[in-house]
């Protein structure tokens, strides 16, 4: 393959948008309606060039566009007019020159053109030669989807095909949860704040833990999730994403850089989980879906400990669970605090904590002691909360990300040594084929696992409680704490 291309300058702006995969199932409900919300915001006026092998022609592709507006959004009349004037459609096999020869015909005089590959990673180092070869390569932007690799020698490897046509500066990995507003606001909240600073690491700190848990099965894609599991689905892209923002220190610039540089000293400093302190389980009913084959091993929830061998977080535990088919769909960070000295009254005060809810809303709250007004006097936890419900014209994540990354903006994307990191500190758990315990659909995980596995994986004093309900939150339960 050629020589790596250079790349442009970050200022300057893409000058097309050719994405491969434009009549498959992720254009259909993702990429449609985020272009369209782009023209709206001012955003998009270069070509879009959609590429695909389905015998199609480039007014079929408009219906499929407008159709896909029409189900997921709405079609805004003036932005479709001009969405629809900007694409373009070019039919052909990924292995056949022709039609990058033809790609490139459509690109007509830009430069600076993203490529977007919304296609499975088999079939980008066909698409990156063929880039290369017929000359759209040079002066361009990779943009590629999850999942990067499947381990970590796949992912070293799909990273080796990316480099060899692109510098890392112009590879744009997608993880469109790091660019949901809850998300990515939570590094602002944490180095904006005065407040927080002073509470936020191992003094005040006693446990962190994440939960990310959706009330729903694999809703018909057994055949993916069957090749994926819980551990490579969410936990080392979405969940590990999530803790570093918590986790990270203060870039000490606010260039894109400086901030995937502290994300990636996170995950270097976390050594790979052991088997003992991780949890894998399968919902009741899993082999019976679609796609799952017989005796499937493949899990389903995971609950985990691990610990960050950083100064500000030595000895603190970070416990994450995620699943399918559990009690409620959440996403959830609780730092624990410790408890003050038993010097004040005579009743132990329960343990205050800092509760985050990402999704489905955002909410910040925080858990104070207060005396029942009851003949036992008993201090109980009530919340101080804040919600923050979306604004009307706040960008969806592929908005964002498709944005930012035809900008040149890189701050939201995977970097390579963190997509190696990341899978390097799940592989050998991955590789270690640990036992999967079955758990009834709407529970909290495997009620049957082993008790000292049960205990290496759940907080001191237990998870805290979730429901999907968010008023329950304002009178929170007795802490069973030690």
């Amino acid at each position: 393959m050629a020589e790596p291309n250079t790349v442009p300058p970050a200022a300057v702006h893409s000058d097309a948008l050719v994405f491969f995969g434009a009549t498959g199932d992720l254009a259909y409900k993702k990429i449609f309606p985020a272009l369209q919300a782009m023209i709206k915001r001012g955003s998009l006026d270069v070509p879009v060039i959609g590429v695909a092998k389905a015998g199609w022609n480039l007014d079929q592709l408009k219906a499929r566009a407008q159709d896909s507006l029409e189900k997921h959004g709405g079609v805004d009349a003036e932005a479709w007019k001009k969405l629809s004037s900007l694409l373009r459609y070019v039919d052909g096999d990924y292995s056949d020159k022709a039609t990058f020869v033809e790609v490139r015909k459509q690109l007509g005089g830009a430069q600076h053109p993203a490529h977007y590959l919304a296609i499975p990673p088999s079939l980008f180092e066909t698409v990156i030669e063929q880039l290369v070869n017929s000359g759209s390569a040079r002066g361009a932007r990779m943009i590629v989807e999850k999942p990067f690799g499947h381990d970590l020698a796949s992912a070293k490897e799909l990273n080796r095909i990316l480099l060899s046509a692109f510098p890392e500066s112009s590879i744009f990995r997608i993880d469109h949860y790091l660019a949901k507003g809850p998300v990515h606001n939570m590094v602002s909240f944490r180095f904006s704040n005065a407040f927080l600073e002073p509470l936020w690491h191992r003094d005040y700190i006693e446990s962190m833990q994440i939960t990310m848990s959706e009330n729903f099965g694999v809703q018909g894609r057994g055949s993916f999730y069957d090749q994926t599991g819980a551990i490579r689905d969410v936990v080392q892209n979405h969940i590990f994403q999530v803790m570093c923002n918590i986790a990270m220190e203060c870039p000490a610039r606010r260039d894109s850089e400086a901030v995937r540089d502290e994300k990636v000293k996170v995950l270097r400093a976390i050594p790979p989980i052991e088997s003992c302190n991780l949890l894998r389980g399968q919902f009741e009913g899993y082999q019976s879906e679609k796609g799952v084959a017989a005796g499937s091993t493949v899990e389903t929830f995971a609950a985990l400990q691990l610990e960050i061998k950083s100064w500000r977080w030595d000895g603190v535990p970070f416990y994450i669970r995620a699943g399918k088919n559990l009690p409620a769909t959440c996403t959830e960070v609780v730092a624990k605090l410790r408890k003050p000295p038993q010097t004040y009254m005579t009743d132990p005060a329960p343990g205050n904590y800092m509760r985050f809810r990402i999704s489905p809303e955002m909410t910040i709250a925080l858990a104070v002691s207060v005396s029942k007004q009851d003949e036992n006097g008993l201090r109980s936890l009530v919340e101080l909360e804040a919600c923050r419900h979306p604004e009307p014209d706040e960008m969806e994540a592929y908005e964002r990300v498709l944005t930012d990354a035809m900008a040149g903006d890189a701050t939201l994307f995977a970097r390579q040594d963190y997509v190696e990191e990341a899978w390097r500190i799940v592989d050998p758990v991955l590789k270690a084929n640990t036992a999967v315990y079955p758990y009834a659909p709407q529970t909290w995980g495997p009620a049957g696992a082993p008790e000292p596995l049960q205990k290496n994986v759940t907080p001191p004093g237990g998870w805290h409680p979730i429901s999907d309900d968010t008023d329950s939150y304002h009178v929170v339960p007795p802490d069973t704490s030690r």
